[in-house]
């Protein structure tokens, strides 16, 4: 248990320490331009963070903590099965995990009923660290359930799930992040875990685009689904979702009850009154950089 502990210190200290680096190199070296203020943006997505906070603290962390101690008194799960060193059963359990994470990401934009929650993070119109922490509180409530179903199957101990967290939040915040990188650090670093480049092209509008980098850690999994998307210039990316596309849509008022509500046919496209505006300054930026 001491070990446990540490590690969610060590990873809360790694989580927020990202967070913080990521802010400043978003304003040194941002790869996309905003479309909305940043305060505006910013004060929104933490809102709704705070709200998935709760909800995370009401719905996975009571269901999680008790699940991955009983699978370590009971030996239940599928590294139960064999005696495994310690380390290496961490290991496997935080490979599992971030495979079957990406396999819930497919699923919630394959099924209409978790895609009414999951549109809420892909309906933000600029994308950055901030968007990392969107996620609609209904979301990880439903989510809570397949994180028991990931613990009891795959058999994660409470060490092994504290190691995972602190490999995913981390991840999540840089994969998100308007951060630009040389090329030949994109380049190198995209072959092992997701970066910003490759998932702006999974929040772009266009749904082939979105239909492709799923990985919330490693872009192994979308290689060996042949999912993996790297061909898209980052100024021909528009974020968002098509429906909606007007910053009055996806204000605070009109996000937290959208997926109980009529929702728009989301890829049906409605380009912004400054649509021309915008592609204008993506490209300009887009083209400043190296």
């Amino acid at each position: 248990m001491k070990t446990k502990k540490l590690l969610n210190l060590f990873g809360g200290a790694i989580a927020l320490g990202t967070f913080g680096v990521l802010l400043y190199l978003e304003n040194r070296r941002p790869l996309r331009r905003r479309v909305e203020s940043k305060l505006t943006r910013s004060s929104r997505n933490l809102t709704i963070a705070g709200l998935a906070a709760i909800a995370l603290q009401l719905a996975e962390q009571p269901i999680a903590a008790p699940l991955t101690k009983l699978v370590e008194r009971k030996n239940i799960g599928l590294l139960k099965l064999v005696r495994l060193p310690g380390s290496l059963e961490a290991i496997l359990a935080v490979l599992l995990m971030d495979y079957t994470l990406y396999v819930w990401h497919v699923l919630t934009h394959r099924i209409a009923f978790l895609w009414r929650f999951h549109l809420v993070h892909h309906i933000d119109l600029d994308l950055d660290a901030s968007t990392a922490l969107r996620f609609h509180f209904g979301e990880i409530i439903v989510s809570a359930l397949w994180r028991a179903a990931q613990i009891v199957v795959i058999g994660v101990s409470p060490v092994s799930f504290a190691a995972w967290q602190m490999f995913l939040f981390p991840s999540i915040l840089f994969h998100h992040s308007n951060v630009r990188l040389p090329i030949d650090w994109e380049e190198k670093i995209s072959r092992f875990v997701v970066t910003p480049r490759l998932h702006g092209i999974h929040h772009s509008t266009e749904r082939e685009e979105t239909d492709s980098n799923w990985s919330s850690g490693l872009t192994v999994w979308d290689w060996l689904h042949g999912t993996l998307k790297t061909d898209v210039p980052q100024n021909e990316i528009i974020i968002g979702v098509p429906a909606y596309q007007e910053p009055i849509e996806v204000g605070l008022t009109k996000i937290v009850p959208l997926p109980f509500g009529k929702q728009k046919s989301a890829w049906e496209f409605q380009p912004a009154s400054n649509f021309n505006e915008i592609q204008t300054n993506k490209f300009e930026l887009d083209n400043s950089h190296s």
